[in-house]
C-alpha cells in the first residue's frame, strides 16, 4: 500500500474551496490529465454521491468510479476510488487560515495485480502528481474570476 499526503494554502474562503473540490465534475478544469468526470447518482453532491471519470494514463484512458464516503461541509470530504489496477481511499480536509483555506489530502493507494510491485514508484509519482493537481486547482480558484 502507498500513502500519499500533503497540504496547500488556497486564497479563497473554506466553503468555496470545499464545494469546488468535493464536486469531481470540476476536476477537468484544473487537471489536464482528467479527460472527463460526470456525476452518475441522483440528487445534490453529498455523502453517497458517485462520479465516473477517466484520466490519461500511459497513453490510454483509465476509467474510475469515485464515491463520496463522507461529506462534512466545509471541513472534510472522503472518497473511495476504484479503477482497474488500483483502489484509493482517503480524504480532503479544509481549515480556515488567515487569507484563505488550508487543504490537506491523505490517500491510501492499494495497487492490484502486477501493479502491486510498483507501490514504491506509485508513492513517489503520486506525491508529485497530487501536489501538481492541487497547485493547479489553487491557481484556478485564485484567478481573478474563476469560472463556476
Amino acid at each position: 500500500m502507498a500513502k500519499i499526503a500533503g497540504e496547500i494554502i488556497i486564497g479563497r474562503p473554506v466553503e468555496a474551496v470545499f464545494d469546488f473540490a468535493a464536486d469531481q465534475r470540476n476536476e477537468p478544469r484544473y487537471n489536464p490529465r482528467m479527460i472527463r468526470a460526470e456525476k452518475i447518482s441522483e440528487g445534490p453532491v453529498g455523502e453517497g454521491t458517485v462520479f465516473r471519470s477517466a484520466a490519461k494514463s500511459i497513453g490510454r484512458a483509465a476509467e474510475m468510479r469515485i464515491e463520496l464516503t463522507c461529506y462534512d461541509r466545509p471541513g472534510r470530504v472522503a472518497s473511495r476510488t476504484t479503477a482497474k489496477q488500483v483502489d484509493i481511499d482517503g480524504a480532503l480536509t479544509f481549515d480556515p487560515v488567515p487569507g484563505g483555506t488550508r487543504m490537506r489530502w491523505s490517500w491510501s493507494v492499494r495497487p492490484r495485480g502486477a501493479a502491486r510491485l510498483l507501490a514504491p514508484a506509485i508513492t513517489w509519482i503520486g506525491r508529485r502528481q497530487e501536489q501538481a493537481i492541487w497547485t493547479s486547482m489553487k491557481r484556478y480558484l485564485e484567478a481573478p474570476q474563476p469560472q463556476p
